[in-house]
């Protein structure tokens, strides 16, 4: 009885709760999506419409790219000329059957010449024997020397065809040995075959590990603004020699790129937001840009622009940053050469420098595509 008087839990509520889960004790806990943005790195800033910062990051990644390649194919194509001329030239080939018919074809008029001179020499002879005795033994000494002359004649002729039978035999071994040349160009061939098969298999195990991208998406954590990181290597281009072929390009050709992309700008320098971690990051970019010692001092401007942070002085960093800039060059808003632009999102300023700004619509990539009105 004790039994059936026990209270049945109610199914009903227990079905509709949901199991809780708790996270493991003292292990570290996955992290899902991108990388958060950070300090110390070099990218492109980007901002695009609000809610379609992956389909952006996505579009951004492809354009980026793609500019990318075609500033490293026109280094490559420069110097390209420059190796071709060490190629070797194409040769005409001669074959040896057809020297040895021409040296036979001589060899039998010089044969054919030789033995008429004899029989003149021998006619001669006997028409001068019914003269004087003098005249006789005249003839014989000539005869003798003529005797000997026909005979060192044909010394002379073995000792030729004997040099152009060697020649011929060189010949023939030299085109006997063409073969290994070709045999070791298809080798060569075949192992530029298997190395590009290895550049190929090397490249999509870079495109599959993210480590190993070049350009990787990371989280800005702020609504409308994509940042891609790059991981420059040896030799390649700049984020600001990419993103200024991108806007020159689009500017002549009114080409439509993308779909959700507002602004790029380069990032050269990422550092945490502090008057002094600003003046400390600046000093690269001041001996690149801004050189002390220069015949072509150059004007500039500063841009300052913050997200998500509202306990920083404006005013503040941009004297800053201006003040860091050396006497030759001077501030001007209105026609600057170089625009040094500062970008705080969170807790990390963004730092790049580009050219052009005003005239590029401020680095707008759907206003330089969109059609002239």
């Amino acid at each position: 009885m004790a039994t059936e008087n026990k209270a049945k839990p109610n199914t009903a509520t227990t079905k509709g709760k949901k199991r809780k889960q708790y996270l493991p004790y003292n292990k570290a806990v996955k992290k899902r999506g991108a990388y958060p943005l950070r300090p110390g790195i070099q990218g492109f800033f980007i901002t695009c419409d609000g809610g379609r910062e992956c389909q952006a990051a996505h579009e951004a990644i492809n354009v980026i790219d793609s500019f990318f390649e075609e500033l490293v194919h026109r280094k490559n194509f420069r110097e390209e000329p420059a190796g071709l001329l060490n190629k070797p030239l194409n040769k005409k080939i001669t074959f040896s059957y057809s020297d040895n018919e021409e040296d036979d074809d001589e060899k039998g008029g010089d044969d054919e010449g030789e033995e008429e001179k004899p029989e003149e020499v021998i006619k001669s002879d006997t028409s001068k024997e019914n003269d004087a005795s003098q005249e006789s033994l005249t003839n014989k000494d000539l005869d003798h020397h003529n005797s000997d002359d026909v005979c060192h004649g044909k010394v002379t002729e073995e000792t030729d065809d004997i040099k152009k039978d060697g020649a011929n035999i060189e010949n023939q071994a030299d085109n006997s040995e063409e073969p290994p040349a070709k045999k070791q160009s298809k080798c060569a061939t075949n192992e530029k075959e298997k190395s590009i098969d290895k550049l190929i298999e090397a490249e999509l195990t870079e495109l599959g590990d993210k480590s190993k991208r070049r350009f990787l998406n990371l989280d800005s954590g702020c609504n409308g603004v994509v940042f891609v990181q790059m991981r420059k290597r040896d030799g390649d281009p700049g984020p600001k020699d990419i993103v200024q072929h991108m806007m020159t390009s689009a500017a002549l050709t009114r080409k439509h790129m993308s779909r959700f992309i507002l602004r790029v700008l380069p990032v050269e320098v990422a550092c945490y937001a502090s008057e002094e971690e600003i003046t400390r990051a600046m000093k690269p970019l001041i001996v690149q840009y801004f050189p002390v010692e220069t015949q072509n001092p150059r004007k500039f401007a500063v841009l300052y622009e913050a997200r998500a942070n509202s306990g920083i002085d404006r005013m503040k960093i941009i004297n800053s940053v201006a003040k860091s800039i050396p006497a030759p060059h001077k501030v001007d808003l209105s026609n600057p050469d170089m625009t040094i632009m500062v970008e705080i999102v969170k807790t990390v300023c963004l730092i790049g420098v580009v050219e052009k700004y005003k005239e590029l619509a401020k680095y707008n990539l759907r206003q330089l595509t969109s059609p002239k009105q």
